[in-house]
């Protein structure tokens, strides 16, 4: 998934919470906007892992590649 995504939804986490929180006319609206604030850091988080993984396949892609080369270069 591409980051703009994650980006967008710490965006929209964060507005969400802002204006639950001075907006909501619940009884434990407080709660709430702070519950789903807290959403942002764990989309950052899924965000970094998502991209981490996609640079360690790249990476093993790479290395392949590599010793693909290199096992075709000492065969001929």
């Amino acid at each position: 998934m591409k980051p703009i995504y994650y980006f967008a939804g710490v965006a929209i986490s964060i507005i969400l919470s802002v204006y639950l929180f001075i907006f909501g006319s619940s009884p434990n609206h407080e709660s709430a906007a702070i519950f789903i604030g807290l959403w942002a850091p764990t989309i950052i988080g899924l965000g970094i892992y998502n991209e981490l993984l996609n640079i360690y396949e790249e990476m093993l892609r790479q290395r392949k590649e590599l010793e693909d080369d290199e096992h075709d270069d000492m065969h001929r």
